[in-house]
């Protein structure tokens, strides 16, 4: 057996680039900009700033606390605050599996886009054309695996030779290519408007629908929930500042979100697309819209490898977080650990690639299979796991809330938001989401 001696970030900038790169998925670029238009625009997004502010940084500190503090996957770390806990960190493991099983399909729609714009082997029709490929029996399972195998591949290779050399590289290409896209967004005739709609707030658009959907989307976009951020804690120095950390990711990662706004809204008011159109936007409207666009080819073949890149850099975050899990709990390599769950996660992702297709009339609750893995992880386990977390940590572990939060009236304000208040609104979520 290999040795499974605790790996540690080469640096603290490649700490912070990988936990960006764990945050900064298709959340950002594909969900963000949809959710917003959905509802209202500046309103949804001035709602979501004061969410991931004020609420979803103290779990976000916790979570990295606790993986500094411990030294551990997340199921040893909470068996270690008590045994009785261990079946949390075990639902935190679940949830890692599960999110790929169908978030590795969106990436393998990805690879499809980027192939066919690189050979120019564009459709007339996007509609029939995404329509056409998720009714293959084949075609959809073949593209996952191999987003599947790309994504393994580094935390294969380790935390320091795969994911930090993957992120350091994605990231920056990932910056450089948002940047580029919105610059061509923000020339387009359409700008002024999509501009106005994304920054002046219409407050008659305000709803505790709204509230909700800005809290869900600020846990997924954070990697919040699911054991990921324990993980990459868990690979820190003991100077690290966690604070200072989690409010500089938070930074990088709203501004992701932001540049993602600017890219896509002026392109929507420009073309006459509804802002409200969804989660099709990316894979219909969009690709359509870029071959009246300057620049089409380039843009569309920047486009979609800025989304590969945001959902491989998250992926191998979910990767690594059940990798070592496996490690510590079943005392096996890492290589060992990755081949293991690269099955499993394969297996679990054959159902919803064909959930637009031979599988479309299987409905669980009314729902696709596509469908439901994304209810129950977005809507039930990530806020069911921060609220556990919250309450374990702002009333049964100190030591945690102390690395988290440091010393100061500012720590105070958010050990008393910890306590009092996160519990109640991520049970009012959990509630309401059920």
């Amino acid at each position: 057996m290999e040795d499974t001696k605790r790996p540690s970030w080469s640096s603290y900038i490649s700490f912070i680039i990988a936990a960006i790169g764990s945050a900064v998925g298709l959340g950002n670029i594909w969900r963000f900009p949809y959710v917003t238009g959905k509802y209202g625009g500046a309103v949804f997004l001035l709602t979501y700033l004061l969410i991931i502010i004020f609420i979803c940084a103290i779990p976000l500190c916790l979570e990295l606390a606790l993986g500094k503090f411990f030294k551990k996957d997340t199921i040893t770390c909470y068996e270690k605050i008590s045994p009785k806990l261990k079946w949390f960190g075990q639902l935190n493991l679940i949830t890692a599996i599960l999110i790929p099983a169908f978030y590795f399909v969106v990436g393998g729609w990805i690879i499809n886009y980027i192939w066919i714009f690189l050979t120019n082997n564009i459709p007339s029709d996007f509609s029939v054309y995404f329509s056409e490929l998720n009714s293959s029996p084949y075609q959809p399972i073949i593209l996952t695996f191999l987003f599947l195998f790309i994504v393994a591949i580094f935390p294969y290779r380790g935390v320091n030779k795969g994911i930090e050399k993957a992120n350091n590289f994605m990231m920056p290409t990932l910056a450089v290519a948002l940047i580029l896209l919105a610059i061509v967004a923000i020339s387009l005739p359409g700008a002024k408007e999509g501009l106005e709609f994304m920054f002046k707030p219409d407050f008659s658009k305000f709803s505790e629908e709204l509230i909700l959907t800005a809290l869900g989307q600020a846990l997924f976009t954070l990697s919040i929930g699911m054991g990921a951020m324990v993980t990459y804690g868990s690979y820190l120095n003991k100077d690290v500042n966690i604070k200072k950390s989690a409010y500089t990711l938070i930074f990088f990662d709203t501004l992701v979100s932001i540049l993602a706004g600017v890219m896509i809204f002026p392109v929507v008011f420009t073309y006459g697309i509804e802002p409200t159109a969804g989660a099709s936007l990316a894979f219909i409207s969009l690709p359509q819209i870029f071959l009246n666009m300057p620049f089409s080819i380039p843009c569309a073949i920047l486009f979609f490898l800025l989304l590969f890149f945001a959902a491989a850099t998250s992926g191998i975050s979910l990767m690594e977080t059940s990798t070592a899990c496996f490690i510590d709990n079943f005392k096996i390599s890492r290589k060992k650990a990755v081949v293991i769950l690269t099955l499993i996660i394969g297996i679990l992702s054959i159902p919803s690639a064909l959930s637009f297709g031979a599988l479309e009339n299987f409905k669980i609750f009314g729902k696709t299979i596509f469908d439901s893995l994304d209810f129950v992880t977005s809507t039930i386990l990530l806020p069911f796991n921060t609220l556990i977390i919250c309450i374990i940590c702002g009333w049964f572990a100190s030591e945690i809330t102390k690395e988290a939060f440091g010393e100061g009236k500012f720590a105070g304000l958010l050990k008393f938001l910890l306590r009092y208040i996160l519990p109640l609104v991520f049970a009012y979520a959990l509630i309401v989401g059920l």
